[in-house]
């Protein structure tokens, strides 16, 4: 990268407030590692607003599903369409990992086990990962996805205060340990991978022979 470009990207880092760690600036910059930055969050948690942020300081793909999944199937949204969605995002991501191109999946991903995965497919082609969290407390949440309503309905799902409540019943946050070690826990017991466990959780997030032998 040439001088120019640095400054650029350092002037650009500072306006969106974001200030990389030298962890980061390694495995991005001077080693040339790709790295897969992986959204934790509920909805309205401010996740896709960083992961904007990041792809422009990284220069890396940006995966949201929501961006297609309306597109694709307007508001209805076609049961297990979305797992076959997001395991083509996977496929996406890991194939710009293997040719030096960092990645932001911004899923939000709920359970730990989906993170693991995440994280153990992103070892598997050379790159590292982390865990980018975003909390939000219940009164903010609500306001936020009310204020969505006027400003970006076409291109958000519409979510009742219902949905939100249940939905943070069953998601699981990270604890400090999760986001700050490098270590990846063992898959679920029935697992002898991460592989076999994601190409059941996400159809189509593995080439068809790393698929079959996972099995």
């Amino acid at each position: 990268m040439n001088g120019g470009s640095g400054a650029s990207l350092a002037r650009s880092a500072a306006f969106l407030g974001y200030r990389p760690r030298m962890s980061e600036s390694y495995d991005t910059g001077r080693s040339g590692i790709p790295k897969m930055f992986v959204m934790v969050g509920l909805p309205a948690s401010g996740k896709t607003t960083r992961a904007r942020e990041l792809a422009s300081t990284w220069s890396a793909l940006r995966l949201t599903p929501d961006e297609w999944m309306i597109p694709l199937f307007g508001q209805e949204q076609p049961e297990g369409k979305r797992d076959v969605l997001e395991g083509r995002l996977i496929w996406v991501a890991l194939s710009a990992l293997q040719v030096g191109i960092s990645v932001v999946l911004d899923f939000g991903v709920w359970g730990k086990d989906e993170r693991s995965a995440l994280c153990a497919l992103a070892r598997s082609v050379g790159a590292t990962s982390e865990l980018v969290y975003l909390s939000v407390d219940e009164t903010e949440q609500w306001r936020r996805v009310q204020a969505r309503r006027l400003t970006d309905a076409a291109t958000i799902f519409d979510m009742t205060k219902a949905d939100l409540d249940g939905w943070r019943e069953i998601f699981q946050p990270p604890d400090a340990a999760e986001l700050e070690t490098a270590d990846i826990d063992p898959p679920p017991g029935g697992f002898t991978s991460w592989k076999g466990w994601a190409a059941q959780r996400w159809p189509t997030s593995l080439p068809g022979d790393d698929a079959a032998e996972s099995v």
